[in-house]
């Protein structure tokens, strides 16, 4: 056998080898722009620097799914991206394994609250007041504005959920944002929004993926709608959509790994490098989602930076999600939205 033939069939062994020892990692995200951004700034060079494959799904954030599998032993996802109430709460039910915070880098690196006993916040965004300014003669201020049906006639376009549509209604009735939660632990709070949303209900577009706002708002099926802040950012190019940050909600989502999954040490290693700097710059350069790794902020564009949630003009009039709030009250707020969403 000469040198060549042996050194080919030792560089295709060596292939194979590492082919054998690639890993599929399934991860699940929201899809949309956001999913678009992970692609780029995650997916893609993830694949190419280690040889690994993503196997990239989306769902709509259902933790029934995640239980289902977790309780059946037939955990098929390795990572999943979830908001930080569902994080919180899946981790207190023992949904996602938990974590070593000393792989992802340091604490203080990062915005305070990204790095969880079971995840690790990789963006924080915003749901925030979105409307389409060729359709409406003068521009809303905030969810009062939001909920006045004479000046501003036509469908609302708000997610079908408690978590979001709640805090809105409070704030549209007056609640000044930074006492929300401690209005809405009340009885009388919980009456109160639900209250106030009767007041328009029957103007209401639910919308349930991130994607359906800015097309409402673009074919005039509402003049207004709540929408994660990237998704209008990623069409304002070809658009009129505007936002207005008073009374928005920030949050981050996470990277949590479902209880039993397969390859957990590579799922944990994608973690740490999808919220190295530079990715966290390539992410928020493909949609307007704030790093949770702050290193990535010097790297940023400034005209890009007026577009993030987390400048601080956007983020001084916005309420930060009380994620402790939803773990308590989240199932009998969303069971009683369900049941008044029917009515």
């Amino acid at each position: 056998m000469s040198n060549r033939l042996k050194l080919t069939a030792l560089a295709l062994g060596m292939t194979c080898a590492a082919h054998a020892m690639a890993t599929d990692l399934t991860v699940i995200s929201f899809g949309g722009a956001n999913k678009a951004a992970q692609e780029k700034a995650f997916y893609a060079p993830y694949q190419s620097s280690t040889g690994n494959k993503i196997i990239a799904g989306e769902y709509n954030g259902e933790m029934a799914k995640v239980k289902a599998m977790v309780d059946t032993n037939s955990v098929s996802w390795n990572l999943v991206e979830v908001e930080s109430p569902e994080l919180a709460r899946g981790c207190d039910e023992g949904l996602f394994e938990e974590l070593d915070p000393a792989q992802f880098g340091k604490t203080e690196d990062f915005v305070p609250g990204a790095i969880q006993p079971c995840g690790v916040g990789f963006f924080v965004w915003s749901t925030v007041l979105a409307y389409n300014a060729d359709k409406l003669k003068s521009a809303p201020t905030g969810w009062a504005d939001f909920w006045d049906t004479k000046k501003f006639p036509g469908k609302r376009g708000l997610r079908k959920g408690a978590k979001y549509t709640l805090e809105f209604a409070l704030m549209a009735d007056g609640a000044a944002p930074a006492d929300v939660y401690k209005v809405l632990a009340t009885k009388e709070g919980q009456d109160r929004a639900f209250k106030k949303l009767d007041e328009i209900k029957s103007s209401i577009q639910w919308w349930e993926a991130g994607a359906q706002p800015p097309q409402f708002l673009a074919s005039g099926d509402v003049v207004m709608s709540s929408a994660y802040n990237g998704r209008i950012a990623a069409v304002q190019k070809e658009s009129n959509l505007q936002v207005v940050w008073t009374g928005g909600i920030y949050d981050f989502d996470a990277w949590a790994i479902p209880k039993g999954a397969k390859n957990q040490d590579e799922a944990a290693k994608f973690i740490a490098y999808s919220v190295q700097p530079a990715q966290q710059k390539t992410y928020s350069e493909n949609i307007a989602y704030g790093p949770a790794n702050t290193q990535a902020v010097p790297l940023l564009n400034k005209a890009l930076l007026k577009n993030m949630p987390t400048t601080p003009e956007n983020i001084k009039d916005q309420v930060a999600m009380d994620v402790a709030f939803w773990a308590d009250f989240g199932e009998q707020l969303e069971q009683r939205f369900n049941a008044w969403a029917a009515k």
